[in-house]
């Protein structure tokens, strides 16, 4: 079955705006240089949600951009295209918070804080790699099977931030992360038929 261009295009705007809620306060999209300073409501959640959440995109970033160059669907390239953007703002925001917190920008992976999110499986750079290697008439579906693990995770660490985290800037992204990764998961779902 053949879908319209019009309504992908449509889902896809929906996927950004995080279904209506990015106009607010907060909002992922807001430049860093807007990141208030070290604020006494956030707690180590947050840093870690935070710290975890830019090494995931930034593994995410990666096979999008690889998909934006090599998928065949036309649909696969817009999800690409749409990810890519939402993700890369989300990035800045994220790297934003942290640098005016005086906190690296990614997580330790070193550090026993963390201990208990380690049976997480990372996308890496071997599946990245796998990836890499499919051949053209399976790299679409090899990518949309990646992607939906890798958002699935996104979803997870979203849901231990709104469950532990305190600052409320970070709680709304981990809720609008949460909402438009499940609607991901859901569209690419229904792209593998």
């Amino acid at each position: 079955m053949r879908r319209h261009p019009l309504v992908l295009v449509a889902s896809c705007v929906l996927l950004l705006t995080g279904c209506g809620d990015a106009a607010k306060d907060g909002d992922a999209a807001r430049p860093p240089a807007a990141a208030a300073s070290v604020p006494g409501n956030a707690n180590d959640t947050d840093v870690m949600f935070l710290q975890m959440m830019a090494t995931h995109h930034a593994e995410g970033l990666e096979m999008v951009r690889l998909a934006k160059q090599r998928a065949t669907r036309s649909d696969v390239k817009t999800l690409a295209a749409a990810i890519d953007t939402t993700e890369t703002a989300e990035v800045d925001t994220m790297t934003g918070w942290l640098r005016a917190w005086g906190k690296p920008t990614a997580a330790d992976p070193n550090a026993s804080v963390h201990a208990s999110h380690a049976g997480m499986v990372s996308t890496g750079p071997v599946r990245i790699a796998s990836l890499r290697q499919a051949t053209d008439a399976d790299f679409d579906q090899t990518f949309i099977n990646l992607l939906i693990g890798h958002q699935h995770n996104a979803v997870e660490l979203a849901r231990m931030e709104t469950a532990g985290g305190a600052y409320p800037e970070a709680k709304d992204l981990a809720k609008r992360i949460d909402e438009s990764r499940t609607a991901q998961i859901s569209m690419m779902l229904r792209m593998l038929g």
